[in-house]
């Protein structure tokens, strides 16, 4: 006999109480059979109407967005951007939140994160429990903070600019994104018709005026002619091995940091809010607090933002490598870091490189691993190499937490653990915790 087909619950609604929130930009809430639902659009304490949006009989949780409003909480305010809300774009979580609301709610879910996946209190972590706004975010409810320096715009069928849905490959078209940095809206990408194309960056430097937009075809589109409201560099990504190729312009934009200028080159990775990459640079040389003629490690290091400081405040004797696995950013660090003779950059995957260095020893470390975190394996081998301090920057609190408890595994603790709001409207937050080896019989 063959079993009967699981049934899809897309569409059902439920009348719902609405509990914590979760780590995603989403609240939990059962329904009244005990099935868990991820609801998006709402608030903790919020009562509401939840229509799922992904999820069948049986399910171990139901997605659902909050479709009407029964009871609304104190820190509820109306969305300032048209496009968010059910169904829509999907770039933002907490419009519906006042902006100390979207800070604490990080907050809950940095706490909750570190108590599930590593076992720490607030207190055991050295952190305060507060998400500090970046300098100039601290608005008025109903007011946006523009910090967005690069947007990835989707094209619908018909060459219109948008965002996509949450969780979609479905366009939104708008016609301004409100989180947008200014340099990215004066680009007037909304504006143009973008037939034949899938997908359009559009990249505003903070340390310059450079502007860059990355074209990707759909198979077999000719390029258009861009024509923009500013100077433009234009790149196109290959549709046949996925790399980045120059149209027009500089193949780079020029970024400032710690009184440092970098060379960013084909879309490569800097921090998107334009106080993110001094904020993050201050946090971690306050908890490392280099020393003249150290050894230390910068692990993803990226274009070379925490290598530059680092060696900036070693001085000659000092000495920095730099670890980083895509091609173009080793070249772009060694570019930006070429006036330090004891600071060196090799390429591939850390859990890789590292070992093949012979490096049994360092002063300092700092590590900013990709979402999914550093892994058990990394962590291991870094808390064998002695460090007396370690810098661990996090776009991920789950994955930060994680990595910790191997830390403590490890044999070291968290000294201090600061949180940043420098993803305003969405669920993501920026951590550093600061490491320190454990004393001996303590």
């Amino acid at each position: 006999m063959q079993a009967e087909p699981t049934k899809s619950l897309v569409g059902e609604e439920y009348e719902v109480e609405i509990g914590p929130v979760a780590h995603g930009g989403h609240c939990i809430a059962r329904t009244a059979e005990g099935q868990v639902l991820f609801v998006r659009h709402t608030l903790p304490g919020e009562r509401v109407v939840a229509r799922v949006t992904e999820g069948e009989e049986g399910a171990r949780f139901l997605r659902a967005d909050a479709v009407q409003i029964l009871e609304a909480s104190k820190d509820r305010i109306e969305a300032p951007c048209p496009y968010a809300g059910p169904g829509r774009c999907g770039g933002c979580d907490w419009q519906h939140a006042k902006p100390g609301a979207q800070r604490r709610l990080k907050g809950e879910v940095i706490a909750e994160q570190l108590k599930r996946l590593a076992g720490l209190t607030p207190e055991e972590a050295g952190w305060d429990g507060t998400v500090l706004p970046a300098e100039g975010d601290k608005l008025p409810a109903g007011e946006v903070p523009q910090w967005r320096t690069r947007v990835q715009y989707a094209v619908d069928a018909d060459g219109n600019a948008g965002l996509r849905r949450h969780r979609s490959h479905e366009v939104e078209p708008i016609d301004h994104c409100m989180i947008a940095a200014p340099g990215v809206s004066e680009l007037g990408i909304e504006d143009r018709d973008w037939a034949g194309m899938a997908a359009v960056d559009a990249i505003a430097a903070t340390g310059s005026q450079d502007r860059m937009v990355i074209l990707e075809p759909r198979p077999g589109a000719r390029l258009p002619l861009v024509e923009l409201d500013r100077p433009v560099s234009v790149m196109r990504v290959d549709e046949k091995d996925g790399g980045i190729h120059r149209v027009h312009g500089r193949a780079f934009v020029r970024e400032r940091a710690d009184d440092r200028t970098y060379r960013v080159g084909s879309g490569g990775f800097w921090q998107v809010h334009p106080k993110a990459a001094d904020t993050l640079v201050k946090a971690v040389m306050q908890g490392l607090l280099p020393r003249k003629g150290e050894m230390a490690l910068d692990l993803y290091c990226g274009v070379g933002l925490f290598a530059g400081a680092l060696a900036d405040r070693l001085g000659e004797k000092g000495a920095v490598l730099g670890i980083e696995s895509g091609k173009r950013a080793v070249e772009d660090a060694r570019h930006n870091l070429a006036d330090f003779p004891r600071v060196r950059i090799e390429q591939g995957k850390v859990e890789s490189v590292l070992p093949r260095t012979g490096i049994t020893e360092v002063d300092l470390i700092v590590l900013d691993p990709p979402r999914a975190g550093a892994g058990r394996k990394t962590v291991e081998h870094l808390a064998s190499l002695g460090a007396r301090r370690i810098a661990y920057v996090a776009c991920d609190p789950a994955a930060l937490a994680r990595d910790l408890g191997y830390f403590r595994d490890g044999g070291y603790r968290v000294r201090t653990l600061r949180a940043f709001d420098l993803f305003p409207m969405t669920h993501h937050v920026e951590c550093v915790a600061i490491l320190e080896p454990v004393a001996k019989g303590s």
